[in-house]
């Protein structure tokens, strides 16, 4: 296993471009030249130039992603807990790069460099950027080190917003998209922080029209601005968690209005800290990029934006984030998912609000760890692979893995019947997939086109690393993202009995699929009967392992049960497949399987 560790000791290196007259366009019309691009990279490029992934950076960060500038430096960089040797982002194995963004003021061109037309900062001279001229500045760095087709870009907040602009404007420019934490365009309320944000700078004493380098910054602007957007990076239950209504340094009220909670000192430390090392022009133009992205707006609606990706794309919210909230990402996912474009989801459990993409190492790690490296080769999805997940799993006959979290004790003779029914190449969609296991053997050796829904975070963990595309979804709530007959196949394995309201699961998969298989325990099933019967108490069996009381099922049904549902709900039965505990279909009169099979599998499509 490789090491963990720190990528050590790093240094910044500059590239300078569009010297006049050659400069670069920029979107507000105006041309910009030249231009110094900051950046740092980490690991080794490789041979073919085929493993680099690019971050792009937030509003107040910078190209110092990891490591330490020298051994005295108190703080790495700022996600220098996802990149490193053996961590998320795996310098053993690819080349890392983070340029500073044009318009930033950490040793790229922005609004406090010189203006070699005047010799004088630019301040409010400098123009008007955009995330398109930030992606635009990037793919000129990216060329000049030689690198036709990045492995990945990767980036949370802004960050994440520059990736989508990335694989939307250049889509045969990379392999690979992880966009985290963010939108696909800025809402009233993002713009409405922003806003007060400049305005608490642009109304500072000593802003003095933006040509304050001679003297004082506006610095109480600029800390303003900075504790606003702090507020809108955490959550109520985290703000709760870490202060409370503790006071800082009293037992008892001041009766004044100098900063006294634990709170109000915690944000004047950081609007403090903030002025110290960003310059507050950087922050108008920055707030103001981010303002404008709207990916509708640049290619004439989120679905032609979508349309224009090819590349496979991992999305990641945080269930606490209130500044870019899960909805915002799963709009994202399902207009990929309308475009048939693959894609993975996952909304991470978290109290950490918007910071917790710097935060929540732990789940993250693994998951792009997971989806880095089924991006690296040409087969994905395990194709076989010694060190895939599902290998490492209990294999039970017919080489059929076990998940590990499954709700059955025992072999799950529904996988294996399945896995015959699916016809090779076809388009499958897994509800309820668990950890991926049945979604790993059609995608490898049926060479399916398949996609799992799962609820589970674990299970989706588990997904991404075998490389199955996922989307963290409830099919209670309904899956209206997905379009009608998307998919040839929709499973639903064991999960019918465990899910608060099937009659919409089934409802949602008839629209989604063009043929249903469903399979679920018989509680007909003879044992159950007689287990009740002689006992006087619920059955504890196979299919059924828990107790009353822990049980996850929901609902009792039967075969029979299944029928009159099917009936009622216009759904045309295709097949029934009853099943014993040995995997053998049960072949009886008509009347019996609902006696005498552990389980059943029907395969139904819509009578429409």
């Amino acid at each position: 296993m490789a090491q963990t560790s720190s990528v050590g000791i790093v240094e910044t290196q500059y590239f300078t471009f569009a010297e006049p007259p050659n400069e670069m366009a920029l979107d507000c019309g105006r041309k910009l030249g030249p231009i110094t691009l900051a950046y740092e990279t980490y690991g080794t490029l490789d041979a073919a130039r085929s493993n680099a992934v690019l971050i792009c950076h937030a509003l107040s960060g910078d190209a110092h992603v990891a490591g330490r500038h020298s051994p005295d430096d108190r703080k790495p960089g700022w996600w220098d807990d996802m990149v490193g040797p053996g961590k998320g982002f795996d310098t053993n194995k690819y080349f890392v790069l983070c340029s500073n963004i044009i318009g930033g003021c950490m040793g790229s061109t922005g609004p406090c460099s010189v203006d070699p037309a005047t010799g004088k900062p630019y301040g409010l001279a400098f123009p008007i950027i955009t995330i398109g001229d930030m992606v635009r500045a990037q793919k000129r760095l990216i060329e000049h080190l030689g690198i036709k087709t990045l492995l990945s870009v990767a980036g949370g907040s802004m960050g994440g917003m520059q990736v989508l602009d990335w694989a939307a404007r250049y889509p045969d420019a990379t392999r690979s998209a992880i966009v985290i934490a963010t939108s696909d365009l800025s809402t009233a309320q993002a713009i409405a922080f922003n806003a007060v944000g400049r305005n608490a700078i642009l109304g500072d004493a000593a802003f003095e029209g933006g040509d304050y380098y001679h003297d004082e910054a506006p610095g109480k602007g600029l800390a303003i601005a900075r504790m606003l957007a702090h507020i809108t990076y955490l959550s109520q239950q985290s703000m709760h968690a870490k202060f409370g209504r503790a006071l800082r340094a009293a037992d008892k009220y001041r009766y004044d209005f100098d900063s006294e909670f634990s709170v109000e000192t915690y944000l004047d430390y950081q609007g403090e800290q903030f002025v110290n090392r960003f310059d507050a022009n950087s922050y108008l133009y920055i707030t103001k990029a981010i303002d404008y992205f709207d990916l509708s707006t640049l290619y004439g609606s989120l679905e032609q934006a979508m349309a224009r990706i090819q590349c496979a794309v991992f999305v990641l919210s945080f269930s606490s984030d209130w500044l870019y909230p899960p909805s915002d990402s799963e709009r994202i996912v399902y207009s990929l998912t309308r475009q048939k474009k693959e894609v993975t989801y996952c909304n991470i459990q978290s109290d950490y609000g918007h910071d917790a993409f710097l935060l929540e190492v732990g789940v993250m790690e693994k998951m792009v760890q997971g989806f880095l490296n089924n991006t690296k080769g040409p087969g994905k999805a395990c194709a076989q692979r010694l060190d895939c997940p599902c290998s490492k799993k209990t294999v039970l006959e017919h080489g059929v893995p076990k998940p590990p979290h499954s709700i059955y004790d025992g072999r799950r003779v529904d996988y294996e019947r399945i896995f015959d029914l699916v016809e090779d190449g076809s388009r499958v969609l897994d509800i309820g997939c668990g950890d991926g296991v049945l979604l790993c053997k059609l995608i490898t050796s049926k060479h399916v086109k398949g996609m799992g829904i799962e609820v589970d975070q674990d299970n989706i963990v588990s997904c991404v690393e075998c490389g199955i595309p996922v989307i963290h979804a409830d099919i209670d709530k309904g899956l209206s993202g997905l379009p009608d007959q998307s998919y040839d196949y929709a499973i639903l394995s064991m999960t019918l009995q465990v899910i608060p309201r099937p009659e919409i699961a089934i409802q949602e998969m008839l629209r989604i699929g063009r043929k249903c298989i469903i399979s679920f325990p018989n509680f007909a099933f003879w044992k159950v009967r007689a287990k009740s019967l002689l006992l006087g108490r619920a059955p504890v069996t196979r299919n059924l392992p828990y107790d009353w009381y822990a049980s996850p099922n929901r609902h009792v049904l039967s075969i029979k049960d299944f029928r009159g549902f099917c009936e009622s709900h216009g759904a045309r039965i295709i097949r029934e497949i009853p099943i014993s505990s040995h995997g053998r279909t049960v072949r009886t009169p008509a009347l019996w399987p609902n006696l005498f099979a552990d389980e059943a599998i029907f395969i139904i499509t819509s009578k429409e």
